[in-house]
């Protein structure tokens, strides 16, 4: 429940969309709670539908899935055509994986993988560019599975990249954000993940799970910190702050 200090009284929820029945918001939607916001969880896979506006929500977050945001599902493409709801009304939007490739769909650019067949699939370093510096800190290492990168859309500033895929998050226009990575899995997530995903870690350049689980242990903690400013900046404003850094570094 919203406190007192809480900037989010007016009772807002911020929409959530899903992918698969059984996914969750993970640790973004734990950490929205304690923040205050209320969830609005939505499944468009699942013929669930998406608002035609967003004035009755403090922003939306778009997760990840196993679908691309090249295939020809009619959900896939409302979707993508969706995007122009929070872009239209200035209202904030995260999406995460899946959720970024889609806006970089929605905005002209391409969603593809590389051309020698590489992937992210386990623990990979981080790079923020001058601007993301600027922004706020970033953790050294983040956690990711996916097997398809996106094209930097015409106009977003560029705020961090990775060695396989170059572009790993992006703004644009103020209130949209752009995420390759994932950095809302709890750990049961990830054991789920470890589980159901092992046929892919014969994939070039993906990890073995146990690699997986030994690089939560030594990365996620910065990780955690780094979403907790991450999601005050793109639903609050707020500018990061600077006594994390230390956490952040490691």
């Amino acid at each position: 429940m919203p406190t007192e200090q809480d900037p989010n009284r007016d009772g807002r929820p911020i929409l959530i969309v899903l992918h698969q029945e059984q996914s969750s918001p993970g640790r973004v939607g734990q950490l929205l709670v304690e923040k205050g916001y209320r969830l609005d969880i939505r499944r468009p896979v699942l013929g669930q539908p998406l608002p035609i506006t967003l004035e009755d929500h403090a922003g939306a977050v778009v997760f990840g899935g196993p679908m691309s945001a090249n295939d020809p599902d009619d959900f896939v493409k409302k979707e993508i055509d969706w995007i122009d709801v929070p872009l239209r009304e200035k209202r904030p939007y995260l999406g995460i994986c899946l959720g970024a490739q889609m806006l970089v769909r929605h905005l002209g650019g391409k969603v593809q993988s590389n051309a020698d067949g590489s992937t992210e699939i386990g623990w990979y370093p981080l790079h923020p560019t001058e601007k993301g510096r600027l922004l706020m800190h970033w953790p050294r290492m983040v956690y990711h599975f996916h097997r398809e990168g996106f094209e930097l859309p015409r106009g977003a500033d560029l705020l961090a990249e990775g060695d396989a895929y170059p572009n790993q998050a992006f703004r644009y226009d103020g209130n949209a954000w752009g995420l390759q990575f994932h950095a809302e899995l709890t750990r049961a997530m990830m054991h789920r993940w470890v589980v159901h995903g092992a046929h892919r870690f014969i994939l070039p350049n993906a990890q073995q799970g146990r690699e997986h689980l030994e690089g939560r242990m030594l990365f996620d903690a910065p990780l955690r910190a780094w979403l907790t400013e991450f999601l005050d900046i793109v639903f609050e404003g707020k500018a990061a702050k600077a006594t994390s850094s230390i956490a952040l570094r490691a």
